[in-house]
């Protein structure tokens, strides 16, 4: 069976830490293209990793025949419009989270994949994680009985990446903590307990602590050093209250804080159990049994969830196989998060 020849479109840190690695690592797959604006970085991905055309126009890539997927990798802005052009050239696409901006332009994008018929998903990568999907089943089974409540806290105290850059400026972005943290954690609730349609959102966002850009102390910006020249207009802390058809869903998110703590986890609360989920790492059951309070920590084995998802991605183009990061269960999660931007723009309950 020949090869699927891909194009990886923007070659970034996402690209080149999970996307490009996990291509190289697949035997099904062989990367043709290698595109970003800024050629440099295009050249020395396909240095690094192997042989591939280097480009700067997606257009190149999309106009080859022999291209049959294309992985997504460029600020949130120009998501919806690659992918789309894509689908409409007969490829099919893995767009990295989140989907696109606004909950409008996801929208668009799932109307040209139905149109298409070509494979739309969303980088949405815990979805393709082992513990993830352990928790998963968990519920399904009724092992924590009916979970009526989670609790989201994805907090960091001065992580605000690349101030003044593309994940500071809303045109490009969308929105700070919530579009760029926030899409993962409320992805794994909504995957978990079988992604329950939102009933009715109430929530608030802060930028107040990366507005003075120049006084702002920090400890790690990942995303590159300050641009004190550029935008800051995004939110920097998040709060929520989201009811499903499933459970009440609280949010408490921040880029930075005065709280010099990283708490990052989600609490799936039932009447039978809980668990708590340290985001990336490993997991621990609460519940009770023969009249005693126990707790426990399940050991699995846990493979690279990113090789999981571009595995995943391949095959599907070939067996038609619909995944769980499809367009149309990840719509759900930018139906939500728009609700939040909205209810925090408006000071009011959104109800859907």
């Amino acid at each position: 069976m020949k090869k699927v020849k891909v194009a990886v479109i923007g070659c970034g840190n996402i690209a080149c830490s999970a996307h490009i690695p996990a291509y190289t690592n697949n035997p099904d797959a062989e990367i043709k293209y290698f595109c970003d604006i800024i050629p440099e970085r295009a050249r020395a991905a396909a240095e690094k990793y192997g042989s591939g055309i280097v480009i700067e126009d997606y257009h190149d890539a999309l106009a080859d025949p022999e291209v049959e997927a294309v992985s997504v990798c460029t600020p949130n802005n120009m998501h919806p419009v690659i992918a789309m052009d894509a689908l409409r050239a007969g490829k099919n696409v893995l767009c990295e989270k989140p989907a696109a901006r606004t909950y409008p332009e996801a929208l668009e994008m799932q109307k040209v994949q139905h149109e298409t018929g070509k494979v739309l998903n969303i980088g949405v990568v815990n979805r393709f994680n082992d513990g993830v999907n352990i928790i998963k089943k968990m519920i399904q089974s009724g092992e924590l009985g009916e979970v009526f409540h989670v609790y989201v806290s994805f907090r960091a105290s001065r992580s605000i990446p690349g101030l003044g850059g593309a994940f500071t400026t809303k045109e490009i972005a969308g929105g700070g903590a919530l579009i760029d943290w926030g899409v993962h954690y409320l992805d794994i609730v909504m995957y978990c307990c079988g992604d329950p349609s939102p009933k009715t959102v109430t929530g608030e966002t802060f930028c107040r602590l990366g507005k003075d850009m120049e006084n702002y102390v920090y400890t790690n910006m990942w995303a590159g050093p300050p641009k004190y020249d550029g935008t800051y207009d995004v939110d920097d802390s998040v709060t929520a209250l989201i009811r499903t058809e499933g459970p009440v869903i609280t949010v408490n998110g921040a880029w930075a804080q005065n709280i010099f703590e990283d708490e990052c986890y989600i609490d799936f609360m039932g009447d039978k159990g809980g668990i708590r989920l340290q985001y990336g790492k490993s997991f621990k059951l609460y519940t009770a049994k023969n009249g005693a309070l126990l707790t426990s920590t399940p050991e699995y084995i846990s493979h690279d969830h990113f090789q999981t998802e571009i595995d995943s991605f391949i095959r599907c183009i070939r067996t038609g196989e619909k995944l769980p990061s499809h367009i149309d269960t990840v719509a759900i999660t930018a139906k939500i998060m728009q609700g939040i931007y909205d209810s925090a723009e408006q000071h009011r309950e959104i109800v859907f």
